[in-house]
């Protein structure tokens, strides 16, 4: 059977997608995949095994004749999906040392060999098609995801690893800090329809904005440094009730990473701990640390709304996204989507008349709508291609671990 244009296409997209995911664990040994460094993060055994499994699940296991490469890989590496059946439990996927990592590459090897198949046969319905587009932008994120586990958990070593070598960091200052004016009103907010976009991105609504201004650029770590040398983290009348506990809780006194030593702050990266640089996004803040900076500031966080607006009407400019030489932001300037996620006021609910997805794919987004906050934009760690200006990232507001920054609006 001739290849048609789109399935073309989609193989060569399939195979980039599977390809990139191998070339970001090359680095990483055996040793290094299996553990589980805390219970939001993942091994990356598992997030390699996981991405494929959703090829295996949601496509390959409807395909007359295929056969499943191990049955028990369904409960091993099903993540949430309550309508595929029982699943191991997230708090212990670092306690999973078999398979081994070399059967996960099998596995691997194995679901690719039967995707590139049915694909260049043509024997995937349009249906199967939107799947298959799907599962790219779902093992995207998770490369995303991927890179920040793995992360945290050198971080946890005592000698500070290095993932990814690079040279020194750049000393050029960061963009003027300058506020940009927009027109309120009536807008539209929404991906729109014909291309790719995921389901909690939709439908399409009207809603009422005000005027307001935005930051033309990212929050800074000089900038951060100011306001914990004004006793930020000291002081309650900056904080929310629930930050404010988070403090006692946990003592925070600086973002995810930083340490003081000898005079220096400096921060751990994925090319190991290296002295703070301040013209760039400060990096590793909760939604309560940007919302108190904001308030320090004398602004705000800005609505999801208002950050979209502006995106869309400023164009989007493009900050460092996923380098796999570099995996680390850049400068801050003056770009929308980029370098960190930033947070926003906007707590994560649904659309007017979002309606989930038929089936367990439904269960992507919809059923995480409740004590999560919106992230806009992109990070250094998104992969080229997968950022957008009506993505909605969302995370818990007390996450850290997260390449999350901020924004100010007022």
């Amino acid at each position: 059977m001739s290849i048609t244009v789109e399935q073309s296409t989609l193989t060569t997209r399939f195979r980039d997608v599977r390809a990139l995911t191998d070339e970001l664990t090359a680095r990483l040994s055996p040793e290094d995949q299996v553990p589980q460094s805390m219970t939001d993060a993942s091994p990356t055994k598992w997030h390699r095994a996981h991405v494929t499994w959703f090829f295996e699940e949601f496509i390959l296991r409807n395909l007359p004749g295929y056969t499943v490469y191990d049955e028990s890989f369904r409960y091993l590496f099903n993540s949430y999906y309550e309508a595929v059946g029982a699943r191991h439990p997230r708090p212990h996927r670092g306690l999973v040392t078999r398979p081994g990592v070399d059967e996960i590459t099998r596995y691997r090897e194995y679901v690719d060999q039967a995707m590139i198949s049915a694909l260049e046969q043509g024997r995937l319905d349009e249906y199967a098609r939107t799947l298959v587009e799907l599962g790219c932008n779902h093992e995207q994120q998770h490369q995303e995801l991927l890179l920040m586990d793995i992360k945290h958990l050198l971080s946890t070593h005592p000698f500070a690893p290095v993932y990814v070598e690079r040279g020194p960091d750049a000393t050029e200052e960061a963009a003027p800090l300058r506020w940009q004016s927009f027109d309120g009103g009536l807008v539209t907010i929404g991906a729109n329809p014909n291309g790719f976009s995921y389901d909690n991105e939709g439908p399409g609504h009207s809603v009422y904005l005000p005027d307001f201004q935005l930051a033309n650029r990212q929050v800074t770590n000089g900038e951060w440094l100011e306001f914990m040398a004004d006793d930020g983290y000291r002081r309650s009348e900056l904080w929310l009730s629930d930050g404010w506990n988070r403090i006692g809780e946990t003592g925070w006194s600086a973002p995810g990473y930083w340490s003081l030593d000898d005079g220096t702050w400096t921060s751990f990266t994925l090319s190991g701990r290296r002295p703070i640089v301040e013209s760039e996004p400060v990096v590793h803040v909760s939604f309560y640390e940007a919302d108190s900076y904001a308030r320090w500031a004398g602004a705000r966080l800005p609505t999801e709304f208002e950050w979209e607006t502006a995106a869309i009407r400023t164009g989007a400019s493009r900050g460092q996204l996923l380098d796999p030489g570099r995996c680390h932001p850049g400068i801050a300037g003056e770009t929308m989507v980029g370098d960190v996620w930033e947070w926003t006021a906007s707590a994560y609910l649904p659309y007017p008349g979002f309606v989930p997805a038929h089936g367990a794919v439904g269960e992507y987004n919809g059923k995480f709508m409740s004590d999560q906050h919106v992230l806009r934009g992109a990070s250094a760690l998104t992969p080229a291609g997968h950022e957008r200006p009506t993505y909605r990232n969302f995370f818990p507001a007390g996450s850290r671990w997260v390449f999350s920054g901020l924004r100010l609006a007022r």
